[in-house]
C-alpha cells in the first residue's frame, strides 16, 4: 500500500472496495503509462480526445461489460489458466469472462470480421516461454482504471515465463499506431494460488444499481 500511495498520491486507497483494495491491483492496472513521465507519455491527440470524451463515465463494470485486455489481468480477482494440446483458455473471475489462445500452429488472420474485447490470440512456444500474438479487438474497452484506450488496430505481443512453481513472469508490448506515437511496455508477475480456485461473478444487477444510484 506505501508503494500504491507514493504513485498514486495519499488518499489512494480512500475508495478502496472490501476485496478490491488498491494493493491487490496492479499499478499498470490504475495507469498503464506508469513508467512514463506525464510530459513523455506516447499519447496521440486521439487518445486525449478520446479520453476526454469518456471522462467520467464507467464504460465496462457498472454496465456488465467486459474489461477487456490486459485490465482483466490487472485486477484483484483471479485468473485461472487451461491448457491443452492445441488451446490454451483463460478464465476471468473479474465479469466472469474468459480468452482462448490458439497453439495449434494458425497464423493469425490477415482481416478480423467480428472485433472482440479479448482479440483474437495465437501462440507458440519458444523453448519455455509461451509466445502470444493478439488482434481483432474492438476499441470498446480501456487498457486501464484511467482510461486509456485503444482503437481496434492494437496489437498485443505476450510473452509468458514460469521462473518457477509460484511465479509467472509476463512481458506485454502494445502496438496501437491510432493512439499511441509508439510501442511501449510492461512487465508483471502473477503469483500461483495452487490451493485456490475462481469464482462466479454475477454482474446482472450493476446497470440497476447505476440507474437508482444516479437518480439519488
Amino acid at each position: 500500500m506505501a508503494e500504491m500511495k507514493r504513485l498514486f498520491g495519499e488518499h489512494a486507497d480512500a475508495t478502496d472496495v472490501p476485496g478490491m483494495e488498491l494493493d491487490t491491483i496492479s499499478k499498470y492496472g490504475v495507469n498503464i503509462l506508469q513508467d512514463f513521465k506525464p510530459e513523455e507519455a506516447p499519447l496521440r491527440p486521439a487518445a486525449l480526445a478520446t479520453m476526454k470524451q469518456r471522462e467520467g463515465l464507467d464504460l465496462t463494470s457498472s454496465r456488465c461489460l467486459p474489461f477487456g485486455m490486459p485490465l482483466s489481468t490487472m485486477l484483484s480477482e483471479p485468473v485461472k489458466i487451461i491448457q491443452s494440446p492445441g488451446l490454451m483458455a483463460m478464465l476471468f473471475e473479474a465479469e466472469d469472462k474468459y480468452r482462448q489462445i490458439y497453439t495449434d500452429g494458425r497464423n493469425l488472420p490477415r482481416e478480423f470480421d467480428q472485433p472482440a474485447w479479448n482479440g483474437y490470440s495465437v501462440g507458440r512456444w519458444k523453448g519455455e516461454t509461451l509466445v502470444v500474438e493478439t488482434a481483432g479487438f474492438n476499441d470498446k474497452s480501456s487498457l486501464d482504471i484511467m482510461g486509456h484506450p485503444h482503437s481496434e488496430r492494437l496489437r498485443v505481443a505476450e510473452r509468458y515465463h514460469r521462473r518457477d512453481f509460484g511465479h509467472l513472469d509476463v512481458d506485454m508490448t502494445f502496438d496501437d499506431p491510432v493512439m499511441y506515437t509508439k510501442p511501449f511496455s510492461i512487465k508483471v508477475t502473477y503469483d500461483l494460488w495452487a490451493d485456490s480456485d475462481i469464482f462466479e461473478f454475477i454482474c446482472s444487477e450493476n446497470e440497476k444499481d447505476r440507474a437508482h444510484t444516479a437518480q439519488n
